[in-house]
């Protein structure tokens, strides 16, 4: 009798468990939605949600349909997808390398990526600066090459970490260290590929290094997420093993992970996702750094919810991120680069200190 109560009570303790974790991803598709709507009426050019709805059902005008078609939805559904990639792959590489401060972006990935990118649109041509409208954006003309140089270029950043992650007396911070390092050289190499560009080249480099949503279109939204969703499924295949790594690499390998192939594909997967939101965006900082802090304080450590809620929160971030940047002194529109260096950087400050405090 006492060990049937028993049961039910941690049955029911479980249960309680699982809805608390459960009830955070609502919220979060609930806030990410909000956000959503909010950032299709705001702009120089303010919708109401009447006028919203009347596009979506076919009957606005004109006027209506090109900016929320052509201009708003894409640059919100580029903001959820690289977001998400972002937070994922930041919250992937912290499960693999036991390192509460990796990301793509602190251990040189992100810049590593921006390197190879640079090469793909000034020597092999697969960028160009185009002026409609004043813009002088960035036109991918060969995005699949940008995305195979900046992946090529993060990698090189993944090989340096991955083989530091296997030397012991190597600490969490030496890796952070490294990836510092790592940047540094991959900024010096950008400024060399800019130095003997020829001045459209230079232009396009230039403001593609800033972080731009608006640069994509729909095709290119689309290629982003034929990348994420494999991984995000791979990802979340793999939850219970990267629970498990948390306990040590012993331990795991005991429970029967095979330890060395899941960092290995882990991180190559997460330097793809990093690479190709890089590509056709541009440099944007401690998204996947902040959010699966964010999120490890209301889900726990538990990976089968902190991968998506990680990927929501990054979506959620660079959403009001993209919403402050086209707000703050509209009608210009400020690089969303700076203004998630400017959210991220304290908190990143702030993990160092109370890692420095343990």
């Amino acid at each position: 009798m006492v060990n049937k109560r028993s049961r039910l009570h941690y049955r029911e303790a479980y249960g309680n468990y699982m809805a608390g974790k459960r009830l955070v991803l609502l919220a979060l598709i609930a806030l990410l939605i909000g956000v959503a709507l909010f950032s299709i009426t705001a702009g120089s050019a303010g919708l109401t949600l009447g006028e919203v709805f009347r596009t979506f059902m076919g009957t606005g005008t004109t006027q209506a349909q090109a900016i929320v078609w052509n201009v708003r939805l894409p640059r919100i559904f580029t903001a959820i997808v690289v977001g998400g990639a972002l937070a994922l792959a930041g919250c992937v590489m912290q499960s693999v390398l036991r390192n509460p401060l990796a990301s793509s972006s602190t251990l040189g990935i992100s810049h590593g990526a921006a390197f190879g990118a640079a090469i793909a649109i000034v020597y092999f041509s697969a960028g160009s600066q185009h002026n409609a409208a004043g813009s002088g954006a960035i036109s991918i003309t060969n995005p699949y090459l940008v995305t195979a140089c900046a992946f090529m270029g993060g990698m090189i950043s993944v090989f340096v970490i991955l083989v530091l992650s296997r030397i012991k007396t190597v600490t969490p911070a030496a890796m952070v260290l490294a990836g510092v390092a790592l940047s540094s050289l991959f900024r010096g190499g950008v400024a060399l590929v800019q130095y003997f560009a020829d001045d459209v080249a230079l232009a396009s480099v230039v403001y593609w290094t800033f972080g731009d949503l608006g640069r994509t279109s729909w095709h290119e939204i689309g290629l982003i997420l034929i990348i994420l969703g494999p991984t995000f499924v791979y990802f979340m295949f793999n939850s219970w093993s990267y629970n498990g790594i948390q306990s040590g690499s012993q331990t795991a390998r005991s429970l029967g992970i095979h330890v060395d192939q899941l960092i290995i594909v882990s991180m190559v997967l997460a330097a793809l996702l990093a690479a190709s939101a890089v590509s056709f965006v541009g440099i944007i900082d401690f998204v996947g750094l902040v959010a699966p802090h964010m999120v490890r304080k209301f889900v726990g450590s538990d990976y089968r919810f902190l991968l998506p809620a990680s990927m929501l929160a990054g979506a959620c971030i660079l959403l009001l991120s993209d919403l402050c940047s086209r707000t703050i002194i509209a009608p210009i529109v400020l690089p969303i680069g700076a203004i998630t260096s400017f959210l991220g950087a304290p908190l990143f400050i702030y993990l160092i200190y109370k890692g420095a405090k343990k």
